[in-house]
């Protein structure tokens, strides 16, 4: 293979190359158009195969292995990693690369349990990239900041027209979080557990120590249940996480006020499109004033569905991100490193 040789054009952008990581968000690639190699059965990971109670797996996705991408070395027009350990694995394969940054920078050591400094990460991050014409982009501005060298930013997208009518029947609330226990200070646990002590609401995700708590059937099943709950909840540390995720672009994309505690990224407009609190006795009566009056959570909820539309629609997705590819294209032809790093022998088994 000629590396030197490789050169892109994103009106021939047609196949590119990820980590079972973050469905939720991997997902949102098939909205690209194009074919998307998908590496699972990867381990180490708190789920070793792709989670179809989370997403099934992308339009154009095709689930792959390492050894089976190290082996035949396809060409990509981008690989696509979440982290470090994605950049390791793949550091034999040519290609321009993305890293996304899921997290803030004090977030990732926090919840990993990573012993080195956020200066010691930062700097490692940064070093292999540029050694390698990487390009990192983070899903939001608050993620950017912390790490101090990423100025590209793509958010994730929502698209309301995925999503059931809201009906809100279940006077309860709903949260959505994965790994809660490793994120308790992330995500303010115990203040959410103040705020909502007595009153009705439904945890889901992927906690497998957390006795009642589970992920939905698969995606139709979420959407059914986001529908029928009256609200949704998000608390996080502002320092550490933003005020929405994924699944609070989805909740209010499927019609669901969000109660949640003060954040400078919060989406959510105080007494519009939900309630926002520092205070877990003020948002425990913004709770209960949710499960007693149903047209007022509708009402929240339709207000909170027109802002997802329209600030994080689908379009905005497909073409930020390719501008992001395009930049990690520029970056690969700039690499340090000679053509002998990317053409190591894998042997076979």
């Amino acid at each position: 293979m000629n590396i030197a040789k490789f050169h892109y054009k994103m009106q021939s952008l047609q196949r590119l190359l990820t980590l079972n990581c973050h469905e939720a968000w991997v997902h949102q690639l098939g909205y690209l158009g194009c074919e998307i190699d998908v590496i699972d059965a990867l381990p180490g990971r708190y789920c070793t195969q792709w989670d179809t109670r989370m997403r099934p797996v992308p339009k154009g996705g095709v689930l792959t292995t390492l050894d089976k991408v190290l082996q035949t070395r396809p060409n990509y027009d981008c690989i696509i990693t979440h982290n470090i350990t994605d950049l390791l694995d793949l550091k034999t394969l040519p290609g321009p690369r993305l890293l996304i940054i899921h997290e803030t920078l004090d977030g990732r050591i926090r919840q990993h349990g990573l012993n080195m400094s956020p200066n010691q990460l930062r700097m490692l991050c940064q070093h292999y990239l540029d050694l390698v014409g990487g390009h990192a982009v983070a899903i939001s501005a608050l993620k950017a900041k912390t790490w101090g060298f990423i100025d590209d930013i793509v958010e994730n997208c929502v698209d309301v027209q995925e999503y059931l009518p809201w009906s809100g029947d279940i006077g309860s609330g709903l949260r959505i979080a994965n790994q809660i226990t490793n994120r308790k200070e992330i995500l303010l646990w115990d203040f959410h557990a103040a705020a909502f002590k007595d009153v009705p609401v439904r945890v889901m995700g992927f906690n497998p120590d957390m006795p009642g708590v589970s992920p939905s059937k698969d995606w139709d099943d979420l959407k059914s249940i986001l529908s029928s709950h009256r609200f949704f909840i998000h608390t996080a540390h502002p320092e550490f996480e933003d005020g929405y995720n994924i699944a609070t672009l989805e909740a209010m994309a499927a019609g669901l006020p969000v109660l949640g505690t003060r954040n400078p990224s919060s989406p959510v407009e105080h007494g519009v499109s939900g309630f926002l609190s520092d205070d877990p006795i003020e948002l425990n009566r913004y709770a209960k004033l949710l499960c007693q009056d149903r047209g007022l959570a509708g009402r929240m909820g339709e207000a909170g569905r027109r802002k997802v539309a329209e600030h994080f629609p689908v379009e905005n997705f497909v073409k930020q991100f390719k501008k992001s590819i395009e930049t990690s294209q520029a970056k690969w032809v700039c690499r340090r490193v000679p053509d002998s790093y990317f053409s190591c022998e894998v042997p076979q088994k």
